[in-house]
């Protein structure tokens, strides 16, 4: 079969539950730099963020206990994990924002440079970049 004929995957988006979706939405616009064009829902309880093309969804949970961030199941496991082209001009900006910082700057023994960050309700947000990609 030609592969050109093929219809293909072109994003792809996390979603997360939130305690408060607008909170939350904000916090990611102000700390980490997504913006979104609206909420829906009376009252809004449903946003898509967008950064760099790449999306967040985040769902207003229904009751709080829904709301798991998954490294309170497996130890050090984060939510979303990005690729970034430029994780050191990245973190610098988060930063600069005020981002919660998980953990800073590292090299992983998996070959990444990365950073972490926690948002409203706990989840765990990784950016990283190859290392023979940042020197």
């Amino acid at each position: 079969m030609d592969t050109d004929s093929k219809a293909k995957l072109t994003a792809s988006s996390p979603i997360l539950l939130v305690k408060d979706v607008v909170a939350a939405a904000n916090h990611y616009r102000d700390a980490m730099g997504f913006h979104y064009d609206r909420f829906w829902g009376e009252p809004p309880n449903f946003v898509i963020l967008k950064r760099d093309g790449l999306f967040v969804m985040l769902r207003q949970a229904d009751d709080p206990k829904h709301v798991v961030p998954h490294w309170t199941v497996a130890d050090k496991l984060w939510n979303i994990y990005f690729w970034v082209s430029d994780v050191e001009m990245l973190y610098s900006e988060f930063l600069a924002r005020g981002a919660k910082i998980d953990y800073g700057l590292c090299d992983q023994p998996y070959g990444c440079r990365e950073f972490g960050t926690q948002d409203l309700d706990g989840y765990d947000i990784a950016f990283g970049q190859h290392i023979d990609q940042t020197r």
